[in-house]
């Protein structure tokens, strides 16, 4: 039997890798490198890898991609391994492939800004990074052979936002960009930070390494924190506050201190919300994004309203398809840690509306009116589909109460009191995911939550069984009444999908245990949808938090990123809410203190009521198709 299953995958295997072999010659063959130094408007020269087609028969359309993490490999006898991903297709089409080092970065001069804000109205030789895109793409149109006058522009997470920025800077040879995963907020909603609360362990260990300084040019990396401990629930409880995070990280990496002195939402941050430029957008702008994307999720959804509402005259598209961050550019979208989706999701979105997209902007070849407005995977359902707007018109939001008991109705609670309370212990934080890690996983964002519904600081509500199928399109707002005994607390919503008792996937053998094989239990599952969390203190104001008055009830009403997710007939809804969610967020003192000078002392439990009575009805506003 063994012989018999590993056979074939030792056949496609071989067959990949002969592709990706053939793929290697022929590019090899049809394309030669250049590496130039182009000069942006303040006479910085930007380090640029160029890949030209050797056919002289036609002209070619330029694809450029500007990125904080190096166009390596440096010489121009070593090409970038595009024979190892679908971008393949684009040398196939001869595409001009264009890399550049950012300003401040790698091979490139001048000085490295994060998130360099946006400068609307710049004059002379002021730069943004939107300047120096247009500078890139002036030299380029001007000088490179057989380019046929049209550039389009894509990248993922941190080169998101520089495409976003590509876009605002409208050169007229700009046809089309693709923003994915694009940083676009790091206080809001991405990576560093969610409605406030810092993200510690995807900050310290990107930056520890990515934001020490480059005095000179270079293509050497510098090295990160050297961890001792690789238990990331350990390191960072043991560790004990960000202060002594700062400690470890040490004095020479700026930005993060820069972080630190900028606890609450004000100028500093919104200059650094790329959303700012999405103003009178020329080129055609298709963003994408991950529906389990654990780091830029909110990004992708929220540049896309942004550009809706400010630009409503761009050719703008939205694609959201189930994946953690860029897998829709691997070989494999099919699924997300324990949860499956049908098919491969991400080799479907790079032959039907990604390579399409660029070759309609760019080549003025085929035909893309099947890529509407809107083209997003429903998980639950696992199907694509595609909508003239987003939210979908038929989309109507629905509260949905939490009641005595754990339950969850459509109808309002009506017993004049009611609560449920756990205690929060900053020493006893909730872990976001069971099994001990290293690093942050990306399959947590599906993870099964059966291990939090255990603990007695996590309450869990839910419907009885659905008798038809819901799904959800839109933003999810949690709506909750609470009192505390402390003067401040997180909150963390999860919407869940519990799986039937006897449900599995086809083909799957019932789990023996650790040693006896077997595959995950998915009967009875509890799949996390979407998971957010919100500092309370910042409930009124993300400019001027308030601190809460000891068993005064009030108002926490936040919105989690949007979800694309039908719960079938038989399944159950769940919520659960808690105020730890570690290491992933930083812990609460659950004081209305300094959270970036708080010193160990400082944390204390709290005691946190969230009411379901008729005058206090917490509940959660789920955006439902009808």
């Amino acid at each position: 039997m063994k012989r018999l299953f590993f056979l074939p995958l030792v056949f496609l295997y071989l067959a990949g890798a002969a592709q990706f072999s053939q793929d290697s010659l022929w590019i090899r063959d049809h394309y030669y490198k250049m590496e130039k130094m182009i000069t942006m408007r303040d006479g910085v020269k930007l380090f640029t890898s160029i890949y030209i087609p050797r056919d002289t028969t036609e002209m070619h359309p330029i694809l450029m991609k500007r990125t904080p993490y190096s166009c390596a490999p440096y010489g121009e006898n070593n090409f970038s391994p595009f024979w190892n991903s679908y971008q393949r297709y684009y040398l196939r089409e001869n595409y001009i492939m264009v890399i550049q080092d950012v300003r401040g970065r790698w091979m490139s001069e001048g000085t490295f800004a994060d998130i360099r804000p946006f400068k609307k109205d710049k004059t002379g030789a002021e730069t943004d990074e939107a300047s120096d895109t247009y500078d890139a793409i002036d030299w380029l149109v001007k000088n490179l052979p057989y380019n046929n006058g049209r550039v389009g522009s894509f990248g993922i997470s941190y080169p998101g936002f520089y495409t976003t920025m590509t876009a605002a800077s409208n050169h007229p040879a700009l046809k089309a960009t693709s923003p994915q995963a694009p940083v676009t907020n790091w206080f809001l909603g991405d990576d560093f930070h969610h409605n406030g609360a810092f993200f510690p362990m995807d900050g310290f260990v990107f930056y520890s390494s990515f934001g020490k300084p480059r005095p000179k040019p270079t293509t050497v990396a510098s090295p990160g924190y050297q961890f001792r401990i690789k238990d990331n629930y350990k390191f960072y409880l043991e560790n004990g506050t960000l202060k002594n995070l700062a400690d470890k990280i040490g004095d020479s990496i700026k930005f993060w201190h820069e972080m630190y002195q900028h606890p609450n939402y004000d100028d500093w941050w919104k200059a650094r919300d790329a959303r700012v430029a999405m103003f009178d957008i020329k080129p055609a702008t298709m963003i994408v994004g991950g529906l389990f994307d654990a780091e830029d999720c909110w990004g992708a959804w929220n540049l896309y309203k942004a550009l809706k509402k400010q630009s409503p005259q761009t050719n703008s598209r939205l694609v959201m398809g189930p994946w953690y961050h860029g897998q829709w550019a691997s070989n494999d979208g099919t699924q997300m840690g324990n949860v499956r989706f049908g098919s491969n999701t991400s080799f479907w979105y790079q032959n039907n509306i990604e390579i399409p997209y660029f070759n309609y902007y760019l080549k003025g070849k085929g035909d893309i009116s099947s890529i509407k407005n809107a083209n997003i995977f429903f998980s639950g359902e696992d199907k694509w589909h595609q909508f003239d707007q987003w939210p979908p018109a038929n989309e109507v939001d629905q509260p949905l109460y939490l009641l005595a008991g754990g339950e969850l109705s459509w109808e309002k609670p009506t017993n004049k009191k009611g609560y449920s309370e756990y205690t929060s212990d900053p020493a006893h934080p909730v872990p976001y995911t069971e099994d001990v890690h290293f690093s942050r996983t990306r399959a947590y964002m599906t993870d099964d939550q059966r291990f939090a519904e255990r603990r007695t600081d996590v309450l869990s509500f839910s419907t009885p069984l659905l008798d038809s199928d819901i799904s959800l399109g839109g933003a999810v707002i949690a709506d909750l009444l609470t009192s505390l005994s402390t003067t401040d607390a997180d909150f963390v919503v999860k919407l869940i999908d519990v799986f039937p008792d006897d449900f599995s996937y086809p083909g799957d053998q019932p789990s023996r245990g650790r040693d006896g094989g077997g595959s995950y239990p998915m009967n009875g599952y509890e799949m996390l949808v979407r998971a957010e969390i919100f500092r309370g203190r910042f409930r009124n104001s993300f400019e001027n938090p308030e601190a809460f008055k000891p068993g005064k009830i009030e108002e926490v009403r936040f919105s989690l990123p949007d979800v694309a997710h039908t719960f079938k007939k038989g399944h159950r809804i769940m919520i659960q809410i808690q105020s730890t969610w570690f290491p992933l967020a930083d812990r609460n003192p659950q004081q209305f203190i300094n959270i970036y000078e708080a010193g160990e002392a400082d944390f204390i439990k709290s005691a946190i009521r969230i009411y379901h009575d008729a005058l206090h009805p917490s509940h959660i506003i789920l955006p439902v198709l009808k």
